[in-house]
């Protein structure tokens, strides 16, 4: 019987890192399934969802956690995945001026309808006319079948303006 873990780990920025973790999973009969790794602030972090045989998953949590002497830290959770409701997904583009409270604000009003959030990529980039810091984010949104469309548009724009920043849904 196999047993599905998720991981998270980060450590300071240095060759070898993925190749130390896969080698990890790999001496425990590990199989790494799905992954999102980047090199933020001079560090690499990631999470990570690996498939392992029952008897091997308390070893290989010890193995994993070991690895801190080596410059990676490493945390593990069972996974007990729930089946998913009967949502539809919806990505979500924004770009706008850098400022506080974005994330929070877009995240907050999400909530409010009930919308979990799979994914999210945020980057600041340099704006193509000016020095200015521009913030964009990318979602990947399941929203359950109740949410009209529209109207969480309508929610999202009236956010955007306070925000300014451009808010995009494609469902």
């Amino acid at each position: 019987m196999m047993t599905s873990l998720v991981l998270s780990f980060i450590g300071q920025d240095k060759p070898g890192l993925v190749g130390l973790l896969s080698r990890t999973i790999a001496e425990h009969q590990g199989n790494w399934l799905e992954s999102g790794m980047s090199r933020l602030g001079g560090k690499f972090a990631g999470i990570l969802i690996i498939q392992v045989p029952e008897a091997q998953g308390d070893a290989l949590i010890a193995a994993l956690k070991s690895l801190e002497s080596q410059g990676l830290r490493v945390s593990v959770e069972r996974s007990e995945e729930q089946p998913e409701a009967d949502t539809r997904a919806v990505t979500l583009e924004l770009i706008g001026h850098d400022k506080p409270g974005i994330v929070r604000d877009i995240s907050q009003a999400l909530a409010q309808q009930h919308i979990n959030v799979h994914r999210l990529q945020t980057e600041l980039t340099s704006g193509s006319m000016s020095a200015e810091l521009l913030f964009k984010a990318s979602a990947e949104l399941q929203v359950p079948p109740e949410v009209d469309l529209e109207q969480l548009q309508e929610a999202l724009e009236a956010i955007a303006n306070d925000l300014m920043v451009d808010i995009t849904l494609n469902g």
